[in-house]
C-alpha cells in the first residue's frame, strides 16, 4: 500500500507516524512546501530567541530515517488527479497514491476590503519559519509593531517580541483576547497582565485603512472607530484561509471554510482523506493531531472517529499563567448551567446541560482537569454524584474491583 501526505505539520507527521504503526510494510510519501519539520505553536520562541530551528522540531531528530519516510521537502502540490490516483507537483512531476492524505494546513489572509493594504510592503503574517525570520529583523528596528488578531498566534507573536523587549499593539474585531478559548472573565486578567507588559490592546474593532508612504510601506493603521494608530511594521495573525486553492478541478468538496471530510477523515472521495487546518474549522494544534491519527487509522482500514477522543482541549501558558480551556465554555443560550468558583489567584468554569459538561475553563490552577476531562468524555451525569461540581474526584465515578482494575458504572 502507498500512502501519500500532503503537509508536514500536527497532522501529517502524526498520521505518518500512526500508518506506520499500523502497517509496517508500507510505502510512506510526505510531501511538503516546508524544508523543516517545525511546531508553529512555539514559532514564538524561535523570534525571541530561546530555541534553535532544530529544537521547534516536534518528531524527532531522526523521524524521517525511523519510520522510513520519503519525504519531498520543498515542494508544492499543484494539483490532485483523483481519477488516476496522482498528485501534480511544481515542475509537472506526478506521484501516485493508493491512499491520499491532505493535510496542507492555512495560510495568512490579507483582507481586500482594508484600503491600501494589499500590495504594502512591512507586513508579514505568522505561519512559518520565513515569516520569523523576517520579524527577527524588523524587531532590531521598529519601534511600532502592530499585530491584528489576539487569538493563540497573535499571543505568541506578542509574546516573542515581548521577550526581545520589544513592545507592540494588539487590534481584534472581537471582543476579547482568546475569545475561541476563553470567556471575558479569564480573558481579562490576561489582558490586565499584557497592558501591564506595555501591551495597548483594541478589541470591539478592526482596521479600515492603510495608510502608506511613498515606498508603500504602512505608517499607520487606521481603526474602525477612527483611531489612528503609528505603524512601522504590520503582523497578520487573524483571518487564516485554508490551503485548498491547489484542489481546483479536483471534484473534491470544499465548503467556504476549506476542505470537507467527515468524522472519519474521508473526503468525498473514498481513497483521499483530509486532517487539521485545511478544514478551515478547527485551527488548534491538539485538534489536528488528532485529526492525523483519525484519518490514517481509516486509510490504514482500522475504523476510527473522532468521537473516539476527549473533547476538544486548548492549554496555554502566557506570562506565566497557565490555562486550559474544553468543550465549549462559552455557551449559546440560557438553557446551559454555568457554575464559577475564584480565588485572588485561580478561576474555575464548568458549564453543563442534563447532568452533561460541555464545556470548562480552569486558571492559575489545572490539577483538576483530569478528572474533568473524565467526565466529558464518558459522559459522566454529574446529577448522580451528590457532591459540588467542583469536588468531584476520580472515586466518585471510577469503581474497583477486587483484582483493583479501576471500571465504571453509568
Amino acid at each position: 500500500m502507498k500512502y501519500v501526505i500532503i503537509g508536514s505539520s500536527a497532522a501529517g507527521i502524526n498520521a505518518a507516524r500512526e500508518l506506520r504503526r499500523l502497517d509496517g510494510a508500507c510505502e510512506i510519501v510526505l510531501v511538503s512546501r516546508d524544508k523543516e519539520i517545525y511546531s508553529r505553536c512555539i514559532l514564538h520562541e524561535y523570534l525571541s530567541g530561546h530555541r534553535t530551528v532544530e529544537r521547534l522540531n516536534f518528531s524527532g531528530a531522526n523521524f524521517i530515517e525511523e519510520y522510513s519516510i520519503n519525504w519531498m521537502k520543498g515542494r508544492d502540490c499543484t494539483a490532485v488527479k483523483p481519477a488516476d490516483h496522482v498528485i501534480v507537483l511544481d515542475g509537472e512531476d506526478e506521484v501516485s497514491y493508493d491512499k491520499l492524505l491532505i493535510a496542507t494546513g492555512s495560510h495568512t489572509f490579507y483582507p481586500p476590503m482594508i484600503k491600501n493594504l494589499l500590495g504594502s510592503k512591512n507586513m508579514v503574517g505568522f505561519r512559518n519559519i520565513e515569516d520569523i525570520e523576517v520579524l527577527k529583523e524588523v524587531a532590531k528596528t521598529c519601534k511600532n509593531i502592530v499585530v491584528m488578531g489576539s487569538g493563540l498566534v497573535g499571543i505568541d507573536c506578542t509574546v516573542g517580541f515581548l521577550e526581545l523587549g520589544v513592545k507592540v499593539t494588539m487590534v481584534d474585531f472581537a471582543g476579547w483576547m482568546l475569545n475561541r478559548q476563553l470567556d471575558e472573565r479569564a480573558a481579562k486578567t490576561y489582558q490586565d497582565m499584557f497592558a501591564a507588559r506595555g501591551v495597548k490592546q483594541y478589541f470591539g474593532v478592526g482596521m479600515s485603512e492603510a495608510i502608506r508612504d511613498e515606498n508603500d510601506n504602512i505608517v499607520e493603521c487606521v481603526l474602525t472607530n477612527g483611531v489612528h494608530l503609528p505603524c512601522d511594521f504590520l503582523v497578520m495573525t487573524a483571518g487564516v484561509r485554508s490551503n485548498v486553492e491547489f484542489l481546483a478541478g479536483s471534484g473534491l468538496e470544499t465548503s467556504r471554510f476549506g476542505l470537507v471530510f467527515d468524522e472519519t477523515g474521508k473526503t468525498s472521495d473514498p481513497d483521499i482523506y483530509g486532517a487539521g487546518d485545511v478544514s478551515g474549522l478547527s485551527p488548534i494544534w491538539p485538534v489536528a493531531v488528532k485529526e492525523g491519527i483519525i484519518a490514517a487509522s481509516n486509510m490504514a482500514g482500522v475504523p476510527r472517529k473522532m468521537t473516539d477522543f476527549f473533547a476538544s482541549k486548548s492549554t496555554m501558558n502566557f506570562l506565566g499563567l497557565p490555562s486550559m480551556s474544553l468543550g465549549n465554555a462559552n455557551p449559546e443560550d440560557d438553557s446551559y448551567t454555568v457554575e464559577t468558583r475564584e480565588t485572588e489567584d485561580t478561576y474555575k468554569k464548568i458549564v453543563h446541560k442534563n447532568g452533561r459538561i460541555t464545556g470548562a475553563i480552569l486558571q492559575g490552577d489545572l490539577a483538576y482537569s483530569g478528572v474533568l476531562q473524565q467526565l466529558i468524555a464518558r459522559k459522566i451525569d454529574i446529577t448522580k454524584v451528590k457532591k459540588p461540581v467542583f469536588d468531584i474526584d476520580y472515586s466518585d465515578f471510577f469503581h474497583v474491583k477486587e483484582n483493583f482494575e479501576f471500571y465504571y458504572e453509568d
